[in-house]
């Protein structure tokens, strides 16, 4: 007899360690861990959904004819408790376990009694990627991208690809203004009601961890393949239409708008990256939906996913570690409320703690950005990223973060640090109008934060980044500026930080 061991984000009947088995003559195991639950403090309903996508694929597979050993979370400290009470039970030949996601599950397993399988979860493979990077000082996404675009084939036509670019950056900008012009469209939000059995791990969550972030209450997210798939269907009916046009704005009170919400679904392996992105371009050979937004949403799966799994595998363990600017700021307390003037701020984590979800631009631009130029330490910034979000695992928010958002590798898979001060927020979204600092305003305490934390950072690191194409013309510019208006930054930026420790 086989056992056949399946990790809470590995759940998708295309696990590559189910398809070595049969059901006839195999056991699947599934371990609720609450040692695993608690190494980061997880938001509430990142833990709902785990929990309940894990009792819900147990319920398919036994509906399926599987044989299903199933240790939950209140009888089982850690994996290694749960894998030996199998072992004792059921004296299996051999624990087949489809490689983990991450590296600290991975360190775990080697351990173990058991055989790892590689996965199938990305259509890039560890190895394949590996071999890509070569020794390469620094990695480009958009050449990752287009390696992928010709191995799969998806928008090429006879090796040139679709409509003769390879991305459609151009066309995916629009503005609040533009929004406001176009008569402010509103898709209907997705949400899925719990069934019993969510509504039972809702329960569970809230008497084993009170004190974590967020509330169960509210849990809005599918929890199994069928749900999942109609949540992909949801989205390219929709919303996909309009996704490329406005993937960048933010809205007060739009939570999701455009956006598809599929990560947590393909990080789970509820979805598989393939059929996210065929169904997209399927509804533009359809016609249903532009090449923007089409190649807009691919990028982001094919892409951005790809790579950032690609570079986690490649760099770690000693990645994590990354702080290439030598940031010193503790992450700041109103990060776990909300309770701040700065309005886009407290929207975004008001919203953060209420769904566990922000869009991409959000978590860039918006909190991104705000620890990249105030200076937060980045193992800080990034468990904060880890705690808070539906979708957030460790080989998704290593690079994400330390790499895209903090620079903190040095420039290794990013081009640029992406800082930017209060006028791109204005543009992009409607939360300054009802924030006290004003975006125009560059100096003093009516100013934008972000106005004198952009500018003080490039004095800062001037010496780190004067050579680099992209931002140097920012540093040149701070270096001409006349010394009374620099120590106007200095001593703004300066009164702001402390009191933020104060």
């Amino acid at each position: 007899m086989k056992t056949v061991w399946i990790l809470g984000d590995q759940l998708s009947l295309h696990n590559a360690a189910l398809n070595e088995a049969d059901k006839k003559t195999s056991v699947v195991l599934m371990v609720e861990s609450k040692a695993r639950s608690q190494r980061v403090v997880y938001h509430k309903k990142k833990l709902v959904l785990i929990f309940s996508a894990m009792r819900h694929f147990a319920r398919d597979l036994r509906d399926r004819g599987w044989q299903v050993d199933y240790h939950a979370l209140t009888d089982t400290p850690e994996f290694g408790v749960g894998l030996q009470r199998h072992i004792e039970t059921f004296a299996p030949e051999e624990v087949l376990l489809t490689e983990p996601n991450d590296w600290p599950m991975m360190e775990t397993a080697k351990q173990l009694p058991v055989r790892l399988v590689p996965t199938g979860q990305f259509i890039s493979t560890r190895a394949g990627f590996q071999k890509w990077a070569g020794q390469s000082k620094r990695l480009l996404m958009e050449m990752h991208y287009r390696r992928l675009r010709n191995e799969t084939g998806y928008l090429m036509n006879d090796g040139e690809p679709e409509g003769g670019q390879w991305n459609y950056d151009a066309s995916n900008r629009s503005t609040y203004a533009d929004w406001h012009r176009q008569a402010e469209p509103r898709p209907e939000p997705p949400s899925v009601l719990p069934d019993p059995i969510t509504e039972g791990v809702m329960k569970m969550v809230e008497d084993v961890f009170p004190e974590n972030p967020g509330r169960a209450e509210g849990f809005w997210l599918p929890v199994d393949r069928e749900h999942a798939l109609e949540w992909l269907d949801g989205f390219i009916r929709h919303r996909l239409i309009r996704f490329g046009s406005f993937e960048d704005l933010m809205v007060q009170g739009e939570p999701v708008h455009f956006h598809s919400v599929l990560s947590p679904l393909l990080n789970l392996g509820l979805l598989t990256p393939h059929e996210c992105i065929e169904a997209a371009i399927d509804a533009y050979h359809r016609k249903e939906a532009p090449l923007n937004s089409v190649e807009g949403f691919v990028r982001q799966i094919l892409g951005w996913r790809e790579f950032i799994n690609g570079v986690y595998w490649l760099k770690m363990p000693d990645y994590k570690q990354s702080n290439y600017l030598n940031a010193q700021l503790p992450l700041p307390r109103f990060f776990y409320t909300g309770d701040t003037e700065m309005n886009c701020l407290r929207q975004v984590i008001k919203q953060v703690l209420n769904l566990g979800y922000n869009h991409h631009i959000q978590r860039l631009m918006v909190l991104g950005n705000f620890f990249l130029i105030a200076g937060v330490i980045p193992q800080e910034a990034e468990r904060w990223y880890l705690e808070m979000y539906v979708d957030a695992y460790d080989w998704v928010m290593a690079a994400n973060v330390l790499g895209m958002i903090l620079y903190a590798d040095g420039g290794y898979m990013a081009t640029k640090p992406y800082a930017a001060g209060g006028s791109y927020i204005n543009k992009m979204s409607n939360y300054c109008r009802d924030c006290r600092f004003k975006p125009t305003v560059k100096v003093g305490p009516d100013a934008c934060p972000y106005n004198y934390l952009y500018w003080n950072f490039y004095d800062r690191h001037q010496d780190e980044l004067q050579d680099n194409p992209r931002v140097s013309m920012m540093v040149r510019g701070w270096r001409n500026r006349p010394e009374a208006e620099k120590r106007q930054v200095r001593d703004s930026a300066q009164a702001f930080l402390e009191g933020l420790q104060a």
